[in-house]
């Protein structure tokens, strides 16, 4: 007969133990552990399993070819090049932020194109649903709609009418009546998404989830869950903001941290084929501590503008402040400066901004801090028609970065003229028509073209 215990359960990572405890022994996290009850010996056979058959490689017949395209371009370019049959996919993101938009337009295309699908809703009604299609439009072939969040009973409804893809918003209000803890928990998350898992792989049916996130920006449940799927899909930026920013975190079927970039209006959204373009758009030309960087998303060179405010301070801490970039790096870049270039900056409070609501951890943009801190500082504004790329270190070198010719060729593309980059990656470059090419090897050549 099956009884009930008490577990522990890190949401971190899945670790299981029969006591509470501070920090998690699996992967060292605090104040993760949290109780749920389980039943114990509930669904276990006597009978043996059969043995598995191994399959030779060379007769297993490849899907990749049998793509399905989302009608997005921006959607299949972080997908790796549209829905690959059999997949898992998670989609997470801030409430609010467009997650359920997003997949609803991306049935809405499916079904233009007789592909069958299963929009199935844990958190809406019927009515609901149709309202916000009906907002969207475009909605002229039959759909199937689900209300329900009882897996066993979304299981048999995907085996009676096998779809060709299946959406499930969301994964926290999904359950198993085996389990006994509720819905949304570790046990229940983990579980839900082995099903679906299995379900994907067995009927070669794609199978989008949607997960929310937590305050610190991860998905909302066991660590496990994003080791479970197959592509995690990061739905970013502010609520308030125009752009939305769409990341692969994890791809199985191709590159990471490829990006899309989408425009959220009334009528849902919509594709920005040329980010550099809409990131460049109302940018002071003359205005000191405005520098224009190119950074590489995945496998495309995105241009953007950074923009330093470097005043003297009132107070006897002075303040630093950054948006889009990361604090840490810039204090340690303002540091190299002191040191390194001799620059007074103790003294100042010194504000960075990524414009356009993106958020960029790369380190070949630090270069371009350099320069804006520069600009500001001295209050010299940079050339309008320059970019600049590279890494420094602690000594005040300018590192080689990745992809130099394909950051060269955008910011060509894009009319501009001049570009600072690490001499390392200049050697290497054939001469662009339109494009001055200039090497440096410190931070102190930097400050010389400024």
């Amino acid at each position: 007969m099956a009884k009930t215990k008490q577990m522990y359960f890190c949401q971190e990572c899945g670790y299981e133990s029969a006591k509470w405890q501070g920090q998690c022994p699996g992967c060292k996290s605090w104040n993760t552990f949290v109780e749920e009850k389980i039943v114990v010996g509930a669904g276990k056979h006597s009978a043996k399993a059969e043995a598995a058959v191994p399959t030779n490689i060379l007769d297993i017949t490849s899907t990749e070819d049998t793509r399905i395209g989302t009608g997005m371009k921006e959607l299949d370019r972080v997908l790796g090049g549209g829905i690959v049959k059999g997949s898992l996919t998670l989609v997470g993101g801030d409430p609010g932020i467009g997650k359920s938009t997003l997949l609803l337009q991306v049935c809405r295309n499916l079904i233009t194109e007789e592909h069958k699908v299963l929009y199935t809703s844990g958190e809406e009604s019927l009515q609901q649903i149709k309202l916000r299609a009906e907002r969207l439009g475009g909605f002229t072939k039959d759909m199937l709609l689900l209300c329900e969040t009882n897996l066993d009973a979304i299981e048999g409804a995907i085996t009676k009418v096998m779809p060709e893809v299946v959406i499930i918003d969301s994964i926290q209000t999904m359950y198993l009546e085996d389990i006994g803890s509720g819905a949304g928990s570790v046990s229940q998350v983990r579980e839900v998404t082995g099903r679906l898992m299995r379900i994907a792989k067995q009927l070669e049916i794609a199978v989008f989830i949607v997960g929310h996130v937590t305050k610190e920006g991860t998905v909302a449940g066991p660590r496990t869950l994003e080791h479970m799927v197959d592509t995690v899909l990061y739905f970013e930026g502010e609520k308030n903001a125009l752009y939305r920013i769409l990341r692969g975190v994890k791809n199985r079927f191709g590159s990471t941290n490829e990006i899309g970039v989408f425009e959220m209006k009334d009528t849902g959204l919509y594709e920005v084929e040329n980010p550099s373009q809409v990131m460049l758009n109302g940018r002071p030309l003359e205005a000191s501590g405005s520098v224009v960087v190119c950074s590489i998303e995945g496998t495309r060179p995105i241009l953007i503008e950074i923009q330093a405010l470097v005043c003297q301070s009132n107070f006897n801490l002075p303040r630093r402040t950054s948006v889009g970039i990361d604090y840490n790096r810039v204090n340690l870049l303002m540091a190299v400066l002191e040191k390194r270039a001799g620059l007074m900056l103790a003294g100042n409070d010194a504000y960075v901004n990524l414009a356009g609501g993106m958020r960029l951890s790369e380190p070949a943009i630090d270069l371009g801090i350099i320069a804006a801190l520069v600009s500001s500082f001295k209050n010299i504004s940079v050339d309008a028609h320059t970019i600049i790329f590279g890494e420094v270190g602690l000594a005040g070198e300018v590192r080689g970065v990745t992809m130099a010719a394909q950051r060269v060729k955008e910011a060509a593309k894009m009319g501009f003229t001049t570009c600072i980059l690490p001499q390392i990656n200049c050697d290497g470059l054939k001469n662009i028509e339109g494009m001055k090419l200039v090497g440096v090897k410190n931070i102190s050549e930097v400050i010389t073209y400024i």
